[in-house]
């Protein structure tokens, strides 16, 4: 998984009147839990636009004015309500040897039959919960739709890895081909043979529910 560094320095106050003045100078407040006490620094605004308006998801080195380091992942973050300016942010301090949990963007691969054949391509889940270490963490999870005809839907269950534990109900759906005015005939044959794999792929059942947030496995707050 791709890092982005931020370069920051600890805050010497916490008091209101301190982060006040830090937001006036164009800095954000933030936190780093996970450790062995919470960390406070702050950092530029500008230094989090990679990090934050993206659809990706990255981890983050957080480098500290009197040499500190640390590998983090986004916790939370706090906007304000009409600027939308970045108020506050909570990061979640990683190691390599720790599970960790993130949400890890969907992409798919190839066009679904279905949709060659008038039907659309739904999302019911964008992004994917997952667990493991953060060097076997990957940048997005491709999902193969070419195999979807109208009516399939594809679960996460075809989606599993060695690499990570997927934090879904088996029966959450990721896609669905649906059903349109423009649909025509599939001309293909019908009592094609699948294979036991791909089975959650292709089978039809009630949706499954979706998880949000991107937060550690403690849910540790300020």
């Amino acid at each position: 998984m791709k890092s982005i560094t931020i370069n920051g320095s600890k805050r010497e106050s916490v008091g209101k009147k301190a982060t006040k003045a830090l937001r006036n100078a164009g800095q954000v407040p933030c936190v780093l839990y996970g450790g062995d006490e919470p960390l406070h620094f702050a950092a530029d605004e500008i230094a989090f636009k990679d990090l934050v308006y993206t659809p990706d998801v990255h981890t983050v080195e957080i480098k500290l004015k009197d040499g500190g380091k640390f590998n983090a992942v986004l916790q939370d973050i706090q906007f304000h309500p009409v600027t939308d300016a970045i108020l506050h942010i909570d990061f979640y301090q990683i190691f390599e040897d720790k599970e960790i949990s993130m949400e890890i963007p969907v992409h798919t691969k190839g066009v679904p039959r279905g949709v060659k054949n008038g039907g659309v391509l739904r999302f019911n889940l964008r992004r994917m919960r997952v667990k493991g270490l953060p060097g076997n963490l990957p940048d997005f999870i491709e999902a193969d739709v070419t195999p979807l005809k109208i009516g399939n839907k594809l679960y996460v269950t075809a989606l599993k890895s060695e690499d990570f534990k997927i934090m879904h109900p088996d029966n959450t759906v990721v896609c669905q081909v649906r059903t349109s005015r423009n649909i025509i005939a599939d001309t293909e044959d019908e009592e094609e043979e699948v294979a036991a794999d791909e089975v959650p792929a292709t089978e039809v059942s009630e949706e499954g529910n979706s998880q949000s947030g991107a937060t550690d496995d403690k849910d540790a707050k300020e």
